[in-house]
Formats: C-alpha cells, sequence, structure tokens
C-alpha cells in the first residue's frame, strides 16, 4: 500500500460513517489454510502408518518410534514447504513490481491506457475515468499500487508469512500427528492400541473437518464426514496392504 503521505483524504461527514460501521469479515484466511494443511496431513499421514505396522504385527513400542520419527520429519518437511511456497510468492511479487515500476517510467501512456481500460471494465464512462486516470499518473506510488493490484491481482505479502507459514505448518503437524500415536503411548499391544487409535482420529478428524468447514464457509457437517471418511480410507488401505504382505 501507499505510505500515509500519497493518500487522499474523505469527507469528514462519510469518515465518520467509516468509523461507525465496522465490518466483521475473516481475514485470516492464509494461517486457516496453513492450519488446514498441517492438521489434515498430521492426522492423515501418521495415522496411516500406524495403522500399516499394527497390521504388521508391531508391537506399540516399534508403532509409537516410527510414528514418532514420521512426525518430526514430516514437520519439517511441511514446514520447509510453507517456507518455500511463501517465499516464491514474495519473490515473484518483488519481480512484478519492479517490471511494473519500470513500464510506468518507460510507457507511461500505455500504463495509462491501461488504467483506463480496466475502469472501463467496471462500466465506468471515459469522462468518469479520465480524472481518475490523470490523478493516478500524478501519484506514482499509488498508480503502481493500483497495477499491481487491478491489473495483476496481487496483494503486496506480509514479509513474515514465509516464516509464519513455516512454523504454523510444522505445529500443526505435530499437533495432528501426536493424535493417532497416543494410544501406543499406553497400550502395550498394538492390536488393542490400533483400535483405540482409530477412534480417537476419527473423532479428531470429524470434529477438524467441522471447524475447517465452519471457517472456509463450507457446509461443516459434510466436510466433517469428508474429512474423516479420507482419513479412515488412508488407515483402512494401509493396514491392508500391511496384513496382505505380512499376514
Amino acid at each position: 500500500m501507499a505510505g500515509e503521505n500519497s493518500r487522499g483524504s474523505i469527507e469528514p461527514e462519510k469518515q465518520s460513517l467509516l468509523n461507525q460501521h465496522k465490518e466483521k469479515h475473516f481475514t485470516a484466511g492464509e494461517i486457516v489454510r496453513d492450519i488446514i494443511i498441517g492438521v489434515s496431513d498430521g492426522l492423515t499421514v501418521p495415522f496411516a502408518l500406524a495403522a500399516g505396522l499394527s497390521g504388521a504385527n508391531a508391537t506399540s513400542s516399534i508403532v509409537l518410534t516410527a510414528g514418532v520419527a514420521e512426525v518430526a520429519a514430516g514437520a519439517i518437511s511441511m514446514g520447509l514447504g510453507g517456507y518455500l511456497a511463501a517465499k516464491s510468492e514474495a519473490d515473484h511479487y518483488l519481480r512484478e513490481l519492479k517490471r511494473e515500476e519500470e513500464e510506468i517510467i518507460s510507457v507511461p501512456d500505455t500504463e495509462a491506457a491501461e488504467v483506463a481500460e480496466i475502469l472501463a471494465e467496471y462500466g465506468i464512462e471515459p469522462h468518469e475515468y479520465a480524472p481518475v486516470v490523470n490523478a493516478l499518473r500524478k501519484r506514482p506510488q499509488a498508480w503502481l499500487d493500483f497495477m499491481m493490484k487491478f491489473e495483476l491481482g496481487l496483494e503486496k505479502p506480509d514479509p513474515r508469512r514465509a516464516l509464519q507459514s513455516a512454523f504454523t505448518i510444522a505445529i500443526a503437524y505435530i499437533l495432528g500427528g501426536l493424535v493417532p500415536l497416543l494410544p501406543y503411548m499406553f497400550i502395550p499391544k498394538a492390536r488393542d492400541a490400533v483400535a483405540a487409535s482409530v477412534v480417537i482420529t476419527i473423532a479428531a478428524l470429524l470434529i477438524f473437518g467441522y471447524a475447517k468447514g465452519y471457517f472456509t464457509g463450507n457446509r461443516p457437517v459434510k466436510s466433517a464426514f469428508q474429512t474423516a471418511f479420507i482419513g479412515a480410507i488412508a488407515s483402512a488401505a494401509a493396514f491392508g496392504m500391511a496384513k496382505a504382505i505380512h499376514p
């Protein structure tokens, strides 16, 4: 966004209306997305691994050791993936910002025509958008921000986003991954522990799926059953394959 010194002011009456009107929008979409990615994989992958090892007649201690190792490796891998994705997004924004800034300097008339084209797409007539185009040409930073947002559809990323994404995904993965392993910490026989793990993990998947649907605006109940179904299929497949290979 442009600095405060490059922004215009609005009429006091309109400012008063804005101050009185507080809109309630959910603005933590990126954080929720990272949590969903981390918890979803964290619940499903260790759950399937534990079920598979249980199907191969491994002891609870072996299942727990392998599960904890997988959770640690998975958290690092998922966190690194989140970091690289956010870093790539920030690098892409900076490249496009530099290119757009150069174009505003080298071909200002063409860029002004692009502003006019964008405004015309909203049904604004030439005599209406001409003052807007001229006003932006006098404010290079505001012009640059306008082109980045409305021509390229890019929002300036938070410089802390990469690290935040990495830690959020990693921690969410660990929290999700420990759930299916809990029974193996207290039940020595893996065949008994796997039954408890299934119950606990399916319940966690239902709760997580419901919360995911609620925060993303989808039908929570449907989201809950879809999430639990995917986790159940993954664990059943792993258990079945292990049984087939190691009866």
